[in-house]
């Protein structure tokens, strides 16, 4: 990758629609205009996704008159921004909420919209656990949301019946500590978790097998793939869920059978759990 794009050759990095001033807002640019590496990464990886995204933004927009996503972890909102720009200001309608629990990530973008006019974008300053999400809403994404709160943003999501989901999961402890604590019964799964570093590895692979796993058993159409262009970044999985019925019997008792044989339960099961 080039190490830095001076101002002039800025526009060839950008989408169509993008706008050179909204990365000005974001600090994406520095004061002479041009993107440094660092800069230029972050710009890469979001636009990535957002080409992904595309067919279910458009999706919702077409069949919706009030569509609502909701950006869930946003941090800096970066990817709100993006599709704030590329989809809501031209449509206008729709709504974007963006769920951050540091107070003053939140403030700091809620000035930033006020700025650029964007009037369809709230923030609401709650962990995703017990943060007021909407009664309805349509899209979900949730970017490097670190641990369980991939988790939470995915229960969200299934309760409220959205039709779209897209989450990159970031670190995940949860499922190699209670792999640690209680090992499979099956000898050769127990062979995968028996070194810190591989039970770390294969944590992490299952329980996004079993995050795919939820949302097949709750009617969703299930992706996953490989966000290829995303230079360093170790968290390369991207999970995509489109509702299609209300349930799946067969990925229910798949779902099941894997959870008997590891001897896991992460917080995604849990939480969806009948109370």
């Amino acid at each position: 990758m080039r190490r830095q794009v001076k101002a002039a050759e800025v526009r060839r990095e950008l989408l169509p629609e993008q706008s050179p001033e909204l990365l000005r807002e974001l600090h994406l640019l520095t004061r002479d205009g041009d993107l440094n590496a660092d800069a230029l990464r972050k710009l890469k990886q979001v636009n990535h996704l957002v080409g992904l995204l595309r067919p279910a933004v458009e999706d919702v927009f077409a069949r919706f008159g009030r569509p609502l996503v909701v950006d869930a972890g946003s941090g800096n909102a970066y990817l709100g921004f993006v599709l704030y720009e590329l989809f809501l200001r031209a449509q206008e309608k729709g709504e974007l909420v963006s769920i951050e629990a540091r107070p003053e990530l939140s403030a700091r973008s809620e000035e930033r919209a006020r700025r650029l006019g964007f009037g369809r974008m709230r923030f609401v300053t709650a962990p995703l656990a017990s943060a007021p999400w909407p009664d309805r809403f349509h899209l979900l994404t949730a970017l490097h949301a670190c641990d369980t709160a991939t988790d939470d943003a995915l229960a969200a999501a299934i309760r409220h019946g959205v039709d779209h989901v897209a989450v990159v999961p970031c670190c995940q402890a949860e499922v190699a500590r209670q792999l640690r604590e209680r090992p499979p019964l099956s000898p050769a799964l127990a062979a995968l978790s028996e070194h810190p570093w591989h039970r770390r590895e294969f944590g992490s692979h299952l329980t996004n097998v079993i995050r795919a796993l939820v949302l097949e058993a709750h009617g969703y159409s299930v992706t996953v793939t490989e966000l290829t262009g995303w230079e360093h970044s170790v968290k390369n999985e991207l999970i995509l869920g489109r509702k299609i019925r209300g349930e799946w019997r067969e990925a229910r008792r798949r779902l099941e059978a894997l959870l008997a044989e590891t001897g896991v339960r992460p917080a995604l099961v849990r939480a969806l759990e009948p109370t």
